[in-house]
């Protein structure tokens, strides 16, 4: 063929194949449907002939095969049966009879069901030889069961080899003629099947050739029309992720690869356009436009080589700025704090007091910044914290009200030669702001010491509901004593913990996290249950004796807690009256709506209510008559060396005098002298607590003050 010949057929193929891809694939698929339903309608109709073959075999030629067998051993079987009853004694010949009965009708019934039903004519005249013979052995059965009866044994047999055993013979020949014809026919019929399978399997193997050869060629079209331009489109989109944005220009042959290439191009343009936005929004705080803890996190751009140091910045109070003066004002504030810090950071970098690459100022949430910077030395950043003071010393007027700014430090730095992360520098800084927190000192440095302290902390506190599980908790009871009488009246649990690992762990160590966590609540349920547990144990020699137990903020904000402590009674068949809880005075003020509320259920179950550590709170006269309480105890500050403070002493009386005028017992703890006790006395308490009446008790020692306890137990 001339160039020009196969230029104009490629042209003319170009023309009458259509440029759209959906009706080419639609073409090809369609072409390839096609060949498979012609394949299946053929393979269907040779299955369905295959089939019925396999049918007749299986319900004729087998089972008649199987009749023709059947009838061999019978045959066999008669001769054997017929000797038996010859040979057996009159008596025992009912049996025999019987089972040569139904050995002669079985060879009867195949006999007639395989009369008419052969096809092929010789052996038509093998079963009428085998009639034939069949008739001449039941001639023959007849005249040995005469002789059998005449009781002439001899004349039987002799009638038995003469003419049954003949005949026997020859319907064994004729049935096993009959047995390897029928097997000649189903081999012949299995070798025809297996032949048509074999011509169905070489016509299915040329259909699927053909089907094979048409989804190759099918395949490279594809190939050529589809994959090699969505290549070309990956090309252009790794180009796009990699910051490529020229315009990409696709020309292919198919009419959707160009519009998606069109599409691409448009994208690329809006990408373009839109991506310093996003970076925008990803990387700046919107309403302090500085860097957000995304950007100062970020690898390239966050983690500036040199920088080495990072100060967090929180700024005080705003929460109850947030909530007395609204969300405007805090941002207000937060938008003043960020452009003081920003001026100082800026002008400090400008002076020289920080060299280095420029230091990074972020709002990171709230009222945190953070500060990464290039710091030679520990001094150089209190510095700059010192400005930064300075700088928060004017007031913010936000709507109508001057706000004072104050900010809290958390400093962390790396070790000479080995410069942090700033996602390290920044954990370090939090566990030091909280610390800069905790001691009110404004700001603190990190160091391994405090990480090691929080470790330890928050492993106690993983540990403590394990404690619970196990009994690790001890229950110490220290007595409480009446002035008047010298009687004990009860005891304040106070909970231990004996930590296998640990040794003894302080209540001060432990309780404030187990607070913070959630915890606390599980050792309150737990000492409850002691508690009760002692006082059900009580109850047959003591039974006016209570017990007091400390209850936390966070179970008086628990709305399950009063049905636990109802539980609780109930399952030690204590009386309610018995058991005292303590709050703590300053806890009631965080949440006083729902503390009245749940102080007033467990006040109707029956259980005693007391006023801890009375007078170091902030709690007023008309908020306390509120309180369903029966009992106020006066915090030992107040009572420690009470004898030799006159000034003490009037508040003391001020404060009995009060408890006193809303019905109330008044408690004093930790009296240790007798000054304390006998002043207190005078000052007209009611009880006492503290190491001169008893040190806190527990196991033997408990045991022996509880058994020592007389109608009388204490004098003054």
């Amino acid at each position: 063929m001339k160039p020009q010949d196969s230029a104009r057929s490629r042209s003319v193929w170009a023309r009458l194949w259509p440029r759209r891809l959906g009706w080419r694939l639609a073409l090809g698929f369609g072409l390839l449907l096609a060949l498979m339903l012609v394949a299946l309608a053929q393979a269907s109709l040779q299955i369905r002939a295959m089939t019925g073959l396999t049918q007749r075999f299986a319900t004729q030629d087998m089972q008649r095969l199987l009749r023709v067998q059947a009838l061999s051993l019978y045959t066999e079987g008669a001769s054997n049966a017929l000797l038996r009853l010859m040979n057996a004694p009159r008596e025992h010949r009912i049996p025999e009879y019987t089972e040569v009965d139904e050995r002669n009708r079985r060879i009867d019934g195949i006999v007639g069901s395989l009369d008419g039903h052969l096809v092929d004519p010789a052996q038509e005249q093998t079963l009428q030889r085998l009639m034939a013979a069949r008739a001449a052995y039941f001639k023959a059965f007849i005249a040995t069961v005469d002789e059998i009866e005449g009781n002439d044994p001899k004349a039987a047999m002799q009638v038995y080899v003469a003419q049954v055993a003949p005949a026997l013979k020859t319907m064994l020949m004729e049935s096993n003629a009959l047995i390897n014809r029928e097997r000649e026919r189903v081999e012949h019929q299995v070798a025809e099947a297996q032949q048509r399978f074999e011509q169905l399997a070489i016509w299915v193997a040329g259909w699927s050739v053909l089907a094979i050869v048409l989804a190759l060629v099918l395949a490279l079209r594809t190939t050529r029309n589809v994959v090699a331009p969505l290549a070309q489109l990956e090309a252009v989109a790794l180009r796009i992720a990699a910051g490529d944005y020229s315009h990409p220009v696709l020309a292919t042959s198919a009419e959707e690869v160009d519009r998606v290439g069109q599409a691409l191009a448009t994208m690329t343009g809006a990408i373009a356009t839109r991506e310093q936005e996003i970076e925008r929004l990803a990387f700046r705080d919107p309403l302090t436009h500085l860097p957000n803890r995304t950007f100062l996190l970020e690898p390239v751009t966050g983690q500036r080589a040199g920088n080495n140091c990072l100060m967090l910045l929180d700024l005080a109070r705003l929460k109850t700025i947030n909530e007395t003066l609204g969300f405007a004002t805090g941002d207000t504030l937060i938008k003043e704090v960020a452009q003081r810090v920003e001026t100082v950071v800026k002008r400090a970098a400008s002076s020289g007091l920080i060299g280095g690459p420029q230091p990074v100022v972020a709002h990171l949430a709230g009222g945190r910044f953070a500060v990464s910077l290039r710091a030679t030395d520990r001094p150089t950043v209190e510095s700059l914290r010192l400005q930064l003071d300075q700088a928060m010393a004017q007031p913010v007027l936000c709507s109508g009200h001057s706000v004072d700014l104050s900010l809290a430090y958390g400093f962390a730095d790396s070790p000479q030669g080995a410069p942090r992360l700033v996602a390290t520098l920044m954990r370090n800084a939090e566990v030091a702001l909280h610390v800069a927190k905790q001691a009110a000192v404004g700001f603190a440095w990190y160091s391994e010491a405090q990480e090691a302290a929080r470790l330890s902390h928050l492993g106690l506190v993983s540990d403590l509901r394990l404690a619970v599980a196990t009994s690790q908790l001890q229950m110490w009871l220290q007595p409480k004593f009446s002035l008047k009488t010298g009687r004990a009246v009860g005891a304040e649990a106070l909970v231990r913990w004996q930590h296998p690992q640990r040794g003894f762990v302080s209540p001060a160590e432990f309780v404030p996290f187990a607070e913070q966590t959630g915890y606390i609540g599980l050792v309150t349920t737990w000492m409850l249950g002691e508690a009760l547990r002692t006082l059900a144990l009580w109850a047959p020699v003591q039974p006016e004796l209570s017990i007091a137990v400390n209850v936390s903020t966070r179970d008086l904000q628990d709305p399950q807690f009063c049905r636990r402590v109802k539980q609780l009674i109930e399952s030690h068949g204590v009386e309610p009256q018995r058991l005292r809880l303590e709050i703590v005075e300053s806890g009631l003020m965080q949440d006083p709506q729902s503390s009245v509320a749940v102080l007033h259920a467990l006040r109707a179950l029956g259980v005693q209510l007391s006023i801890d550590d009375f007078g170091t709170g902030y709690s007023s006269l008309a908020y306390l008559q509120q309180l369903p309480v029966s009992e106020l105890k006066i915090d030992r500050s107040f009572i420690h060396r009470v004898d030799a403070l006159p000034g003490t002493q009037r508040l003391v009386k001020t404060m009995i005098e009060m408890g006193h005028g809303m019905g109330l017992t008044v408690t004093a703890e930790g009296v240790e002298t007798e000054a304390e006790r006998d002043t207190i006395t005078r000052l007209g308490c009611d009880v006492m607590q503290g190491y001169l009446g008893s040190r806190p008790l527990y196991g033997e020692a408990l045991q022996a003050w509880f058994a020592s306890l007389e109608p009388v137990e204490y004098a003054i």
